[in-house]
């Protein structure tokens, strides 16, 4: 007998553990295609970009130095006549997305106003997503004010059983920052919506799992759920569900490897806290396959990720580029020197977008469209350069969008474009009906197909 449960397919097995399963056209889910769900995902990168690997245009520039420092074009930008053209040639740093080429747009020129008074680094993650008009939030030194995800979720997150969800990437737990350097999804002003670091936390509370060690593995628990349903399922759908099946294991068991390593490096005398020898690629793609799991199953359709905080000293193991761990915060305030190993930092970023990306563009939805297809994608820092603090031109690619998003363009803002426009330009392709947000002065048009 085919089973339905509304958009959504569950497996529960014993003990209160439940996998949400993907589109399958055999459980009677073939309504779904006529109404394939929008998504959106805003990924985060900390202390900026180094410029010259980034932008186009600028590999000869001058290291740039100071505070705040001025707007900087690319030598191509220069023209006042350019606004768009094909995305072509990728830059260094850009470069892991080559074969997603045609599914991104680079923006440039786009602009965030500072409110003096209060840190660099904890305005430029904490008001990324509201980009409130400076000194208009009463009671607060903060232009913080309901973040672009939420109001968002008001409109697509209502029927999922979370709104939102918010991943962070930072393992440590040595609390040298406050809040507001670490976390960019609020609820109001003054109100946050807490992140999640640890991936078997969010794990269990995609998953439903009870908190205790006699539990086994999800998919050891729902394995007589499962062969009972795969019986009813069609040659394309056995496939697809063997796929998704294989790749929750492989999250189990990632999950499994890193917690041992964790756990053995707490036995030995370190410098630095046990999270800071975790492999940071591994762990980042780790929350990533959390991620994309929840928007391909409808778990949720919003959702934040935090690749890493903001001025935070504690440093990191990149395991594919340096032999111990390193301060990323710490490299950027000597660009002249590290900046090398800072390009390598720019780019090992890059590769974790295009992993998560180019999975979602390789799952396919009721329609026959992609993932990917189906999301908007954006890859974004508060900051245009990590050495200088400076607020304009920020780094800013967005992926997939399908048909309402015209792809594979290099889009340039004129100078003094807010933010805040791109951000009315999602919300707008989210179904919201709003003609402002923020400190908003119009919609990119460039980027609507």
């Amino acid at each position: 007998m085919t089973r339905s449960l509304n958009r959504r397919r569950f497996l529960r097995g014993v003990g209160g553990s439940m996998l949400a399963l993907p589109w399958l056209a055999s459980t009677g889910q073939a309504a779904a295609a006529k109404a394939v769900q929008q998504r959106m995902a805003i990924f985060y990168v900390p202390i900026g970009v180094v410029r010259r690997g980034f932008f186009p245009g600028e590999q000869n520039g001058k290291i740039p130095v100071g505070n705040m420092g001025t707007l900087m074009r690319s030598l191509d930008e220069q023209d006042p006549n350019f606004r768009q053209k094909l995305l072509t040639e990728l830059t260094p740093t850009m470069k892991p997305l080559e074969e997603l080429k045609s599914k991104v747009n680079l923006i440039t020129g786009m602009d965030r106003t500072f409110q003096q008074g209060t840190d660099v680094h904890a305005q430029c993650a904490s008001c990324y997503l509201s980009s409130a008009k400076p000194y208009t939030i009463k009671g607060t030194a903060w232009p913080l004010d309901r973040t672009l995800d939420h109001l968002v979720a008001d409109k697509i997150g209502t029927d999922t059983p979370f709104r939102t969800l918010e991943f962070s990437c930072n393992s440590h737990r040595d609390n040298k920052e406050s809040i507001y350097f670490d976390n960019i999804s609020w609820y109001g002003t003054g109100h946050l919506a807490p992140s999640i670091r640890d991936p078997r936390k969010m794990y269990r509370r995609l998953f439903s799992t009870q908190d205790t060690q006699q539990l086994r593995d999800i998919t050891d628990l729902v394995l007589e759920d499962a062969n009972s349903l795969k019986k009813q399922l069609g040659y394309d759908d056995r496939h697809k569900f063997a796929e998704y099946f294989d790749s929750i294991r492989a999250i189990e068991m990632q999950m499994n490897r890193l917690e041992t390593m964790k756990s053995e490096l707490s036995k030995v005398d370190l410098e630095e806290p046990p999270e800071a020898y975790l492999p940071r690629g591994e762990y980042i793609r780790l929350m990533g396959d959390l991620m994309v799991a929840a928007l391909q199953t409808g778990l949720t359709n919003v959702a934040t990720f935090m690749v890493g905080p903001e001025r935070w000293d504690t440093p990191f193991m990149f395991e594919s580029l340096f032999d111990k761990p390193r301060s990323h915060h710490g490299m950027s305030h000597d660009q002249s020197h590290m900046i090398d190993d800072l390009l390598k930092v720019d780019e090992f970023h890059m590769q974790q977008f295009a992993y998560m990306a180019g999975k979602m563009d390789r799952i396919v939805e009721a329609d026959g469209t992609s993932l990917l297809d189906n999301t908007l994608f954006t890859y974004g820092s508060g900051l245009g350069d990590g050495s200088t603090h400076q607020y304009n031109d920020l780094p800013l690619v967005v992926a997939g969008g399908g048909s309402k998003v015209k792809t594979g363009q290099h889009i340039n803002m004129p100078e003094g474009t807010p933010l805040a426009n791109l951000w009315l330009t999602q919300a707008q392709m989210m179904g919201l009906e709003i003609d402002e947000f923020a400190d908003s002065r119009g919609t990119i048009d460039a980027i609507r197909a």
